[in-house]
């Protein structure tokens, strides 16, 4: 079983979302920030700051948990990143605490 999780990155000024979905959280987020892949959305909007996490057991239901996100409105995201990270700060240094 592959574990996998789901992440929402966001500009520093909160403006604009990203819905990820991966098998190696620590990895997939320091891509972002390095902008491993200079011409993609992420880097493009200079999306980096990590504000929302899930973890599951199986990257296919992290798979469609993300299908679902990316399904959904703009303020169910805000509401979903706000209920665990009201101040939307970058997790990423305490992944840790989120898994």
């Amino acid at each position: 079983m592959k574990p996998g999780f789901i992440y929402i990155l966001t500009n520093y000024t909160n403006t604009t979302l990203y819905v990820g979905v991966t098998s190696d959280i620590h990895a997939r987020i320091k891509q972002h920030k390095d902008k491993l892949h200079p011409d993609s959305f992420s880097a493009r909007y200079n999306l980096n700051k990590l504000v929302y996490i899930e973890s599951f057991q199986m990257i296919e239901d992290a798979i469609t948990r993300e299908k679902q996100l990316k399904g959904g409105s703009r303020i169910k995201k805000v509401k979903l990143i706000e209920s665990i990270n009201p101040h939307w700060n970058d997790t990423y240094y305490d992944l840790e605490k989120y898994l």
